[in-house]
């Protein structure tokens, strides 16, 4: 069975994080594995508490997973803080880990910037660079391209000069108001736009998460880029189309509205 290691932090209330992460890449046929950055006292309506990780645990964690069942690939989801980058940054390198699927979480939808820039500085100097490929959304894309994106071809720029500078695969999901569900894959020099539906989910917590799990799954099980990022949005359409309806807040997907079995409650 092919495996995959999700870097991130812990969402109480189930929908994004290592919790949505585990349960994507249990969905899409891999084995999953965690090292968790922070644990999040959080649910549908808000985050209300956030205890880190050390970087020192974290090494442990990672120690421990890459020398015992070694991931066929590894996502990697918020990281807050400085120190945790240097330590994932360090390990992946040791390990030489493939098929890095790094979402580079920095803005959240409503454009508030969620982490330091020192770490975001870490982030694009220590991490982006080991990247197979990054998933940045809008407001993401324009921090780390420096340019304002207000259309699809602005979207093209911001790919390829991201994907310049770091020497990776850039997909850059639309959302956000913007191009329905279209997404733009940039590598090799080359663009290759994904159409998607979009689906009107008000529940919509956990998304980014979900969609980067997905491709490293299936990169996992030996898929070439473009058919991952296919199948994983293909996945994210199902989570989304089944519309769960759970809590006061913007909730989370059904991420395993597939699942069938005798186990499976009705």
């Amino acid at each position: 069975m092919k495996t995959a290691l999700t870097i991130a932090g812990s969402d109480s209330s189930g929908g994004a994080g290592i919790q949505a992460d585990i349960k994507t890449m249990t969905a899409n046929g891999v084995y999953a594995m965690s090292a968790v950055t922070a644990l999040t006292a959080q649910n549908t309506t808000g985050v209300y508490g956030i205890l880190e990780s050390t970087p020192e645990f974290l090494a442990n964690q990672l120690d421990c997973i890459f020398t015992d069942i070694f991931p066929d690939a590894v996502k990697t989801g918020m990281v807050s803080s400085t120190g945790l980058i240097e330590v994932i940054a360090d390990k992946l390198k040791q390990y030489k880990a493939k098929n890095i699927v790094v979402d580079p979480v920095m803005v959240a939808t409503s454009g508030s910037r969620l982490i330091s820039q020192e770490a975001v500085d870490a982030l694009k100097e220590l991490l982006l660079p080991l990247a197979t490929v990054l998933t940045p959304n809008i407001p993401e894309a324009e921090v780390l391209s420096g340019l304002t994106i207000s259309g699809p071809a602005n979207m093209e720029k911001a790919a390829q000069a991201i994907g310049e500078a770091y020497g990776c695969a850039v997909l850059c999901k639309g959302g956000h108001d913007l191009n329905d569900a279209n997404d733009l894959l940039w590598r090799d020099g080359t663009c290759k736009w994904f159409h998607g539906r979009r689906i009107h989910n008000p529940n919509t917590h956990g998304t980014g998460c979900t969609l980067s799990s997905a491709i490293a799954s299936n990169l996992a099980k030996g898929c070439d880029l473009d058919t991952a990022v296919e199948r994983a949005k293909a996945y994210l359409s199902g989570a989304l189309a089944a519309m769960l309806d759970l809590g006061a807040g913007q909730g989370p997907m059904d991420h395993l509205f597939d699942l069938k079995g005798e186990y499976v409650r009705d």
